[in-house]
């Protein structure tokens, strides 16, 4: 067990040409971090609103889940990144997380966004409703993407699974206040599951940008603008002990 988790976090946009986005990859998962976090449908954009995304879709033994296992292998890490997967139903794949190099594991999105106007159910199968948390040395890393993150129910659900921290790579979409909700959003999940959590997501102008990892009394530890970032953050696992002995809201609910 490590008392710190160096992040990485890549708010780079995704393309419509696959074998170009995992080209890129080998540039970011790189020695020097245990977590390197893309965003949300990195192996390949969503494309138009309401696009189909299937003929996209790849088994997490297919090309971008192994090409992100050989990086983060090579750079001995682990790396989130998102992607479609096949499912059972070929014109309605998976939003895929697929974690991969030093620890592995996928997380299928389970809170389609049916907001805001757009429809993902409409193209997208979601996932089984159980939470996911892997272990990224010695750290309980919990999983979730973009529009769960509006979901207080599935954080607590991490926590109580033991997530110490929740990554959450996204594309969120502009509109009206729509950074506020994201930054606003996603210290909540912090402070009130007094947990780190790690938001990535996709830059302006198709997305929002904003990625920032917040500590879990609220404090930004890193951040970025609209644009095209990557910066790094220290998850001090003595700041997670001292704000849960400072605020027990966990140990004080009363169900």
């Amino acid at each position: 067990m490590t008392e710190t988790l160096r992040v990485r976090v890549h708010q780079w946009a995704s393309g419509l040409d696959p074998a170009a986005n995992r080209a890129r990859l080998a540039e970011g998962v790189t020695p020097g971090a245990d977590l390197v976090v893309l965003p949300e449908a990195y192996a390949r954009d969503f494309g138009e609103a309401g696009s189909d995304v299937s003929a996209f879709a790849e088994p997490l033994d297919g090309p971008f889940a192994s090409e992100l296992d050989r990086v983060a292998r090579a750079a001995d890490c682990t790396a989130v990144a998102g992607m479609f997967e096949v499912a059972d139903d070929p014109a309605r794949p998976y939003n895929t997380l697929v974690a991969a190099g030093t620890s592995a594991g996928r997380y299928r999105k389970i809170h389609l966004y049916d907001s805001f106007g757009y429809r993902e159910s409409d193209r997208i199968t979601g996932g089984a409703t159980e939470p996911v948390v892997i272990e990224v040395a010695g750290w309980q890393v919990g999983l979730m993407t973009c529009y769960d993150l509006r979901f207080p129910e599935l954080a607590r659900r991490l926590v109580d699974a033991g997530a110490e921290v929740i990554v959450v790579p996204a594309a969120w979409l502009p509109g009206d206040r729509k950074v506020e909700h994201w930054r606003t959003l996603l210290a909540a999940r912090a402070i009130e599951n007094t947990c780190f959590v790690v938001g990535a997501a996709q830059p302006e102008p198709r997305y929002c940008g904003h990625s920032a990892v917040v500590g879990p009394m609220g404090e930004v530890l890193g951040e970025a603008a609209g644009g095209e970032a990557t910066f790094e953050a220290v998850l001090d696992r003595a700041d997670l002990s001292a704000t849960r002995r400072t605020n027990p809201s966990l140990a004080n609910r009363r169900l």
